[in-house]
């Protein structure tokens, strides 16, 4: 294989919203691959974070907090090889009934922090040689639905990001992709049930109706958006891919919606 990269023999990479769903999916698939895993939550992750890592309970929407992070990664570790920006907030309600300050919170969650935290891990990513960005982005930035709109515009705005992060960051060998999950079985797509898109009755009849949706006739696993983000930063797997959105949906978005 070509490539300039240059892999230690531990790798290490961060992410954030890692006490969530798909976050803590992440850290146990990157840990039991020998990965070592620097999490980010505003909730406590618990015990069973991987000892030779670091959890760091923090809000990134606050730029000062999102410095006193990688203060802290600096203390562990002189290089990345890889950043997974994966938190997110969702507002579900009417966009005339959205306030200011919900709009502004989705977007420094889901937005401003990629763009600060990238900066921020610029230099730790190209210590090494380079690095890749995962960007975990949602069908939502292509395909959404009613009374989301803050939340669809902060994951279109990240794919827009992707692929400007992609060609700027080239020449210091650090790829950017984004990862774009459909329906995954996680707190905030339970959560998000209660807009009423899928019907009434109980979690459960809301999750089935939902996973009619897909082609594929179910609703994904963290487990399986995980994978996907792996293969994505690691280099030994996708060296020729920047730039790029990797729709992860059951087939959803592949079929019209007037069927």
């Amino acid at each position: 294989m070509i490539s300039t990269y240059n892999w230690r023999m531990t790798k290490t990479m961060l992410i954030t919203g890692a006490a969530g769903g798909i976050g803590r999916a992440v850290v146990a698939l990157f840990a039991q691959n020998g990965w070592r895993v620097v999490g980010v939550d505003r909730s406590p992750f618990g015990a069973d974070f991987p000892q030779n890592g670091l959890f760091v309970q923090s809000d990134i929407s606050h730029p000062e907090e999102i410095e006193s992070i990688f203060e802290r990664v600096k203390s562990l570790t002189d290089s990345l090889d890889a950043l997974v920006n994966n938190a997110a907030l969702q507002v579900a309600k009417p966009l005339m009934q959205t306030s200011v300050e919900e709009w502004d919170a989705v977007m420094s969650a889901n937005l401003r922090s990629v763009f600060l935290g990238v900066k921020l891990a610029h230099p730790l990513l190209a210590a090494g040689g380079g690095g890749a960005i995962v960007n975990v982005s949602s069908v939502h930035a292509v395909q959404t639905s009613a009374n989301i709109a803050a939340y669809a515009a902060s994951k279109g705005g990240l794919l827009a990001l992707t692929r400007a992060m992609s060609i700027e960051f080239a020449p210091d060998n650090i790829r950017v992709n984004a990862i774009l999950p459909g329906a995954v079985d996680t707190p905030m797509l339970r959560d998000g049930l209660a807009r009423g898109h899928v019907g009434a009755g109980d979690v459960w009849e809301r999750l089935d109706n939902l996973a009619r949706k897909t082609v594929n006739g179910r609703v994904g696993e963290p487990q399986e958006i995980a994978e996907a983000i792996r293969f994505l930063a690691d280099n030994e797997r996708s060296s020729f891919m920047t730039g790029q959105a990797i729709i992860v949906d059951g087939g959803a978005t592949a079929r019209l919606s007037t069927e």
